[in-house]
């Protein structure tokens, strides 16, 4: 049985594409049951379609209030029943009662090595504040905000004539590795949440989680 998982996105859904190709590769055994935009015109919908998967669109707009959202969207995700929620470039801050729920099923993806640079605008951040190197970090979602347990992270150096737009792309390219691989690990058992911390073949994981190399499978 393929292991089920549900897809929030905003935007464009490029990690999303990446996880609809390794599957269709045979590199992922999952089943993306459903993918869910709080933005109509989101790219990543129309990713999903081709796929044959499942769209929803749930205008954050439309409701009075945060926790009113969070409420239907949770209510809609739990129809699906996922062993997992992926983040995928889903842009709201969630809300405490929501990110408990789905406590140790739900990643996150974010673009910088955390615990530095949370929240927006993080490639220019590293840049103004002369980093060497710069990156990704996949975590399990918290109700704080960028702050779960750090699981897998991969970096890049910033060259000197660097651009917001450039390490972007750099970035990006990494995303794309190893969002699917956490995801690998979570549908095998091999990537665990306990009280706060992450565990991986059964090892509790640094703060900082583990660092990407190509011998990593």
């Amino acid at each position: 049985m393929s292991f089920p998982i549900v897809v929030l996105i905003s935007g464009s859904g490029s990690n999303l594409q990446a996880l609809i190709d390794q599957s269709l590769q045979g590199l992922l055994n999952i089943n993306i049951c459903a993918v869910i935009s709080n933005k109509a015109e989101a790219y990543g919908l129309e990713r999903a379609k081709v796929a044959g998967i499942p769209t929803h669109t749930l205008n954050h707009k439309s409701f009075d209030s945060r926790e009113e959202f969070d409420a239907e969207l949770q209510a809609l995700i739990d129809q699906y029943q996922p062993k997992l929620v992926v983040l995928a470039g889903f842009m709201r801050i969630l809300t405490e009662t929501f990110a408990k729920h789905f406590e140790g099923r739900m990643l996150n993806i974010h673009p910088s090595l955390l615990p530095k640079y949370k929240g927006l605008n993080t490639h220019q951040r590293a840049i103004d504040a002369n980093e060497k190197e710069h990156g990704v970090s996949v975590h399990f979602v918290s109700p704080e905000l960028d702050a779960g347990a750090v699981i897998l992270q991969a970096s890049t150096e910033i060259a000197q004539e660097e651009t917001a737009e450039t390490l972007a792309s750099k970035v990006h390219s990494l995303e794309h590795i190893i969002y699917p691989l956490t995801v690998k690990w979570f549908s095998e058992g091999r990537l665990t949440f306990h009280d706060g911390t992450a565990f991986f073949d059964k090892d509790a994981l640094p703060e900082s989680g583990i660092l990407y190399n190509e011998a990593l499978t």
